[in-house]
């Protein structure tokens, strides 16, 4: 019976390992390389292109784990040729007196706002698994630079919306491994510590997108507190990262370790039936439907938590759910993934988001899970 159990456990985990690379060499194949950006010259760095890279280079370290080294090296030259392709920069603003992140920003000088600086999760990935002792690469210098200055700023209000938490978290968490520089954690919670002030409600430890949404000022119709799934599903996969970076039980991270157990709490009691989290995650009629990013998302922090011994065994049951929807409904046949709700920043009633609602951040939210789905298999 054991033995049953273990051959049908890796026959599982072959076949996620094949679903991930289906879907990465279509959407690779489809969207071509370096240059598949979309048209508007200097956004190939911005988020939702980078969220797809962070998804991709998950795929590069699960299949280097899993052995298969020939796909992993493919993969990898997709984000490399992406990374040349921008010149390793986020933003492009030279000069620092000019650097904004005080509102929405897809300029050059917005080079602290944290939608340019998730493209530096990649590119450290990138020279971690580059396999030669040339550190510190000269790659990331425009990644020090804008990092370091960011670290060293007496200003703490950087992430303003709950999203960032997911962009820029991951990259502080990678300096300080990278450099070993306490100045990089300590900024990373006092600008935590801001978005919390003004984000999160410790009634039911989620979090609102920004502070436009927070109750009563914002709520659904129905006048419930509105909650909106890919925000904090960025942020339940931020506080994974970030744990995985630092390990779960450095005591300078046990603050964010508890809020990920919290949340994982509160998100796990609204998820349906069908294994998704609506987009008003405590008001489903609000935008009712499917919807894959936000879900992906909250999969693979759920995932990661089980497979790391940060959450009981029981959250295994949501975890495996919310898996069963991305394979059986957001995976289309076509290898594509579907149910992803364009870009923006709340649930709009009315908004339709279908099989055919596909995005780069949507697939790379899915690889994400696939890939920690992956290692739940193995262990």
């Amino acid at each position: 019976m054991l033995l049953a159990a273990v051959t049908t456990q890796a026959r599982k985990a072959k076949d996620i390992t094949s679903i991930i690379c289906r879907v990465n060499t279509a959407w690779q194949q489809a969207h071509g390389a370096p240059e598949y950006g979309g048209t508007k010259k200097g956004l190939s760095a911005f988020w939702d292109n980078a969220v797809y890279h962070t998804g991709n280079m998950e795929t590069v370290k699960l299949l280097r784990e899993m052995g298969d080294t020939a796909t992993a090296r493919q993969f990898y030259d997709y984000s490399y040729a992406w990374a040349e392709q921008n010149q390793w920069y986020g933003a492009t603003e030279e000069d620092p007196k000019k650097w904004k992140y005080k509102n929405y920003g897809e300029k050059p000088e917005y080079v602290l706002f944290g939608d340019w600086q998730i493209c530096f999760q990649t590119y450290i990935d990138l020279m971690r698994l580059h396999g030669t002792e040339e550190s510190p690469f000269p790659q990331l210098s425009r990644t020090y630079q804008v990092m370091s200055y960011e670290a060293k700023s007496g200003e703490t209000d950087y992430w303003w919306w709950a999203d960032a938490l997911y962009m820029v978290m991951p990259v502080m968490a990678k300096m300080y491994g990278m450099t070993g520089d306490e100045v990089f954690l300590t900024k990373m919670i006092d600008n935590w510590h801001y978005a919390n002030s003004i984000m999160y409600d410790k009634e039911t430890g989620l979090y609102f997108r920004d502070g436009k949404y927070v109750y009563p000022k914002h709520a659904t119709a129905k006048g419930k507190k509105d909650f909106w799934a890919r925000g904090d599903g960025w942020v339940m996969a931020a506080f994974a990262k970030v744990l995985g970076e630092l390990g779960a039980d450095d005591a300078r991270v046990a603050e964010i370790r508890q809020y990920y157990v919290r949340m994982a709490e509160a998100v796990v009691a609204c998820q349906q039936k069908e294994g998704h989290w609506t987009r008003s995650m405590l008001d489903p009629e609000q935008a009712p439907g499917f919807e894959t990013s936000g879900t992906a998302l909250m999969c693979y922090s759920l995932f990661w938590g089980v497979n790391n011994g940060v959450l009981p065994k029981k959250y295994k049951k949501a975890a495996l759910k919310a898996w069963h929807y991305l394979e059986t409904t957001a995976l289309q046949k076509d290898n594509t993934i579907g149910y992803v709700q364009p870009i923006g920043e709340k649930a709009i009633p009315g908004q339709v988001v279908n099989q055919h609602s596909q995005a780069n951040f949507g697939t790379g939210a899915f690889l994400l899970a696939a890939s920690e789905y992956a290692r739940y298999l193995h262990k």
